[in-house]
Order: C-alpha cells, then sequence, then structure tokens
C-alpha cells in the first residue's frame, strides 16, 4: 500500500482542489445561490478538514457562507455570526452537537437532516466525534491569530 506525502505541497495542492470540487458540487446540490468560492482553503488540516469562504451575492467582495468539507459531513452555515474560519469552525461544532443530541434523543433536528433516520445509531457516534474535534481545534488557542486564522505549527 503506496503512503501518502501530506507534506508534498502538490499533495496538498490536489486535495484541496477535491474539496473545492465537492463544495461546488454541495452547493448546487443544495440549492444555494453564491457569489465566488475561494480558490484556496481559509483554514484546512489536509487530509481532515477544509473551511471555505463563499462570496455573498448580496455583498460582492464578502463571505456570505462558510462551508465544511473533508473526512467528514459537507456542511454550511450563514457567515452573518461567523466572521472568521475560528468563529465557523466552533459553530459548525456547536451546530453538529445540537443534531447529535436530536439524534440520541430519537428526536428529528427542526431544520438539518444529516442522513436517513434509520441510520441516526451508526452515523451518532461520529457526528459526536467530529463535532468534538472541530470544537477543540476552534478552542486552541494557540493555533490561531488574532485574526482568527490557523498558525501552521507543523515547521
Amino acid at each position: 500500500m503506496d503512503t501518502v506525502d501530506w507534506d508534498d505541497p502538490g499533495v496538498e495542492e490536489q486535495w484541496c482542489n477535491q474539496r473545492r470540487e465537492e463544495t461546488t458540487v454541495y452547493l448546487h446540490k443544495e440549492g444555494l445561490v453564491h457569489g465566488e468560492i475561494g480558490s484556496w482553503p481559509a483554514w484546512h488540516v489536509a487530509p481532515y478538514i477544509s473551511i471555505w469562504a463563499v462570496e455573498s451575492l448580496k455583498t460582492p467582495g464578502a463571505v456570505g457562507w462558510w462551508v465544511i468539507s473533508g473526512d467528514l459531513p459537507t456542511d454550511y452555515i450563514s457567515a452573518s455570526s461567523a466572521k472568521h474560519p475560528r468563529q465557523a469552525l466552533r459553530a459548525f461544532a456547536e451546530t453538529w452537537e445540537d443534531v447529535a443530541s436530536h439524534m440520541r434523543d430519537g428526536t428529528p433536528h427542526p431544520s438539518i437532516s444529516i442522513g436517513p433516520p434509520e441510520m441516526s445509531s451508526e452515523l451518532l457516534p461520529n457526528l459526536e466525534k467530529r463535532s468534538e474535534i472541530l470544537r477543540r481545534f476552534a478552542d486552541d488557542d494557540a493555533m490561531w491569530d488574532n485574526d482568527g486564522r490557523f498558525i501552521d505549527q507543523s515547521s
């Protein structure tokens, strides 16, 4: 089995390009009308998580939406209450924790569905783990600068 060298910039670029395409397809499927999708993630940890800034049509040049994709559910949120990738990451964590709580209780979430209801017991542990990971990343001050950007600690 071949191992992937995630320190290779070409490998990272290919992964990011695939996530961007995934983001484009997802937003089209969701019917979200939007402007440009960033050419590079606003934040990412390949091969696990990427956060994409999506331009607002109402306010060109401004971020209107954030999309998360990678080794987790692809999802989007409004940028109205999340101005930076760090805030978006925390918002995804909180949203997924709320959805997981509904799954645990056996009640449908009022506005979000992740997978078919009959798969809730299978999806719940993964959703809980991923929301916990997102929260840990978002809450770790050492990983972010004052503008809410990720600090690469690998170099």
